[in-house]
Order: C-alpha cells, then sequence, then structure tokens
C-alpha cells in the first residue's frame, strides 16, 4: 500500500527535506528572526536613558558646586570686614585720630559721645556689620555719606580696571601664545624678560616713567585726570543719564572730540596698571600652551597631519585659556590694590585716589568703607570667575 501524505509528514524524521518540513522551517526562522527586532529600540532608549541621567547628574553637581560657592561668600566678607574692623580700632578711635590736637577736648568728646565711639567695641562692631547689610558704610569725619562716595567715585575705578584689562589681554594672550610657539628661542627669552620686568616693577614706577616719556619729553598724551576740566565738567553736568564712567558719558554725547579726549587720559592709566596684569597673562598662557602642545589629542593631529599653526589655534591654545580664567579673580583684587597707586600717580579720581586721600586725612572710617566695598566687590567677582571656570571646564565640579 502506497502511504498517504499524512503517514509521509508523521513519519519523516526531523530534517527530512520534503514539502511539509521545508514550510514549517521557514516559519519557525521567521519567529526566531523577528525577536531581535525590538533589541535596537530598547538599547537606544536605554541610551537615551543613560544620558539624561548623566546629564541630570552633571547639572547637579554643578548645582551644588555653584551654592558652596556661594554661600562660602559669607564667611569670606564677614572675615575680611572684622579684620579691618578691628586692625582700624587698634589705634584709636577715629574722631580722635582725625581730629585730635585741632578740636578743643570738650568738642573733641562730644563729637565720639554722638558717633557712638565711647560705647564697648563689640557694639560698635554689631552697629556697623548691621549698617552693612542694610547699604549703609558710614560716615566720613566731614558727615559725608561713604556710600555716596561709593556711587560717586566706584564708577572711575570700575573704568580704569576694565581699560587695563583690555591693556593685559591685548599685550599678554598673544605675547604669551608666541613666547611658546619659539620655546627656547630668542624671541621667548624677550619676551620672558618682558613678562618679569612689568611683574616685578612697581605701579608707581612705571606709572613715572610713562609719564615722563610720553607726556613730558613726547608731550603725546595728557600727564593727569580723567579728562581736561572742560569736557570733565561737561560730562558731569549736560548729560542726560550721569554714569559716572567717562567714555559712556563721551559716547552720549556724541562728540568725537570729547570721546578723544577720553581715550587719551585713559591710555596711560591703563598701561600702568594693564601691564603688571600682562606678565602675568604671558607667563599663563606660555606655561599651559606648552603642556598642551605635548598632550597626546595634539600628538594625534600632528600625525594626521594638521597643520603647527592650526594645532596652536585650534587645539591647544583654546584648553590654554582655562587658567587665565581661573586666576581672574586673583588678577581683579591685585587691580583693586594696584589702582590706589596708579589713580594717584595719574589724579584719576576713583576710590583708590580717594583712600589715599582719608588715609592722609587720617579719617580711617572712610577707608574702612570702601575696603569693605572692595572686599564684597572681590568676593563677588570671584563667584562669577567659578561659575564661568565651572562651565568652560567640567572637571572644576569634581
Amino acid at each position: 500500500m502506497v502511504p498517504d501524505d499524512t503517514d509521509d509528514v508523521i513519519a519523516a524524521p526531523a530534517g527530512t527535506p520534503d514539502d511539509a518540513s521545508a514550510n514549517v522551517a521557514p516559519t519557525v526562522d521567521a519567529t526566531a528572526d523577528s525577536a531581535p527586532v525590538a533589541t535596537p529600540t530598547v538599547r537606544l532608549k536605554k541610551t537615551a536613558d543613560d544620558g539624561t541621567n548623566k546629564a541630570r547628574s552633571s547639572s547637579h553637581v554643578l548645582a551644588r558646586y555653584l551654592l558652596l560657592r556661594l554661600v562660602l561668600i559669607i564667611p569670606t566678607v564677614f572675615i575680611l570686614v572684622t579684620v579691618v574692623f578691628f586692625l582700624l580700632r587698634v589705634i584709636g578711635d577715629p574722631i580722635t585720630a582725625a581730629l585730635g590736637g585741632r578740636l578743643p577736648p570738650d568738642q573733641l568728646e562730644a563729637r565720639k559721645q554722638a558717633a557712638g565711639y565711647n560705647d564697648p567695641i563689640l557694639v560698635q562692631y554689631g552697629r556697623y556689620i548691621w549698617g552693612i547689610l542694610h547699604g549703609n558704610f558710614g560716615t566720613t569725619v566731614d558727615n559725608q555719606k561713604i556710600s555716596t562716595i561709593l556711587l560717586h567715585y566706584g564708577p572711575a575705578t570700575l573704568e580704569l580696571v576694565f581699560w587695563a584689562l583690555i591693556v593685559a589681554f591685548l599685550i599678554g594672550i598673544p605675547l604669551g601664545r608666541l613666547a611658546a610657539r619659539h620655546y627656547n628661542k630668542g624671541a621667548d627669552m624677550a619676551i620672558r624678560s618682558f613678562a618679569i620686568l612689568f611683574y616685578a616693577a612697581p605701579v608707581f614706577f612705571v606709572a613715572l616713567l610713562l609719564r615722563l616719556v610720553f607726556s613730558v619729553w613726547l608731550g603725546w598724551l595728557p600727564v593727569s585726570g580723567r579728562a581736561s576740566p572742560s569736557v570733565q565738567t561737561l560730562l558731569e553736568n549736560n548729560v542726560q543719564t550721569n554714569t559716572h564712567i567717562y567714555i559712556l558719558n563721551a559716547i552720549e554725547y556724541g562728540s568725537w572730540p570729547v570721546i578723544e579726549d577720553v581715550l587719551k587720559h585713559a591710555v596711560l592709566p591703563a598701561l600702568a596698571l594693564g601691564l603688571l596684569t600682562a606678565g602675568v597673562f604671558i607667563r599663563l598662557i606660555r606655561i599651559n600652551l606648552l603642556q598642551t602642545l605635548r598632550a597626546d589629542f595634539v600628538t594625534a593631529a600632528r600625525a594626521r597631519g594638521v597643520a603647527e599653526g592650526k594645532v596652536v589655534s585650534q587645539h591647544a591654545f583654546r584648553n590654554a585659556l582655562i587658567p587665565v580664567v581661573t586666576v581672574m579673580g586673583m588678577e581683579i583684587a591685585m587691580m583693586l590694590g594696584g589702582a590706589i597707586l596708579t589713580e594717584t600717580s595719574f589724579e584719576w579720581q576713583g576710590l583708590g585716589y580717594w583712600i589715599a586721600q582719608y588715609l592722609q586725612r587720617r579719617d580711617f572710617v572712610a577707608v574702612q568703607g570702601i575696603v569693605t566695598f572692595f572686599a564684597i566687590v572681590v568676593a563677588c567677582v570671584s563667584f562669577l570667575i567659578d561659575l564661568i571656570n565651572a562651565l568652560v571646564d567640567p572637571r572644576v565640579r569634581y
């Protein structure tokens, strides 16, 4: 008897290549092949979730870092204010220091009593801290509010620091880059000598040299002041919005001779203060650029045939700028200290100039208020530098 098709199907061993088994096998294979189809989607979703989690974790780390830096401003300013307050109280009360010998004893005692300097030192300290928290930095011996002095002369110091930073960047960054590219050659040695010279030279000495050469001998630039007397009167009284920043007032006034006069008066003070910081930038850029040029990714770029100029500008230079951002806060503090000598040398009437004037008058309340303001400014600038540094260099957050 010839078996029917059903018997063939039942009797056929596994793997027999007959028609029925051929029809069954593709069904099994198709099912097997269809199972992994969803796997790439799952993996992509998992990768996306991992990336999202990492981004959230990074943002949380950055937020914690910035919050910590912000909180640290409070004890920093508190310690600086405390040190300044008690150091200036060591010499005695400010009224006796400023007016002793020039007023009769009864009037001197009345002034001390009115100002509260007969109270215990801790009471005076608490009163001073409470005043700072409310924006009151005290009153000078001649009854002028220090907050008014800060608003009037603070913009002048801000303008000077701005011009000095421009000079530091324009001189320090290109020369540091040039010194690194010509390592241990004549240009490198000359630039290093230049950086050391201006970093070590006192600001007042550089200021005197600049005045002697460019004002007295050559007669190219004004010897002192923020502007000519007529221009200064015009900028203080004839502009709609007096910012006390002369370059902004001159631009608002809209006269090129006025703008030129303000710029000419700013050149020598900006050079005197900016060359000091330029020396720091030259050394930082040179050292960090040399280290970056020896890094593996730079070697790999050279191996790919990238031109040396492109290697320096696009691969190494940007990484070498990170330390410059890091030290910017310290340089701002150094500039505020150098502004005292610079403004005094050029009679640039900012806060540095008036600190020197109040020291000569022995008005230590005014000195205390301005120094406290400087401390707050430096602390806030340091926080901003930390913020920029954390955004530029993620390693700082950890």
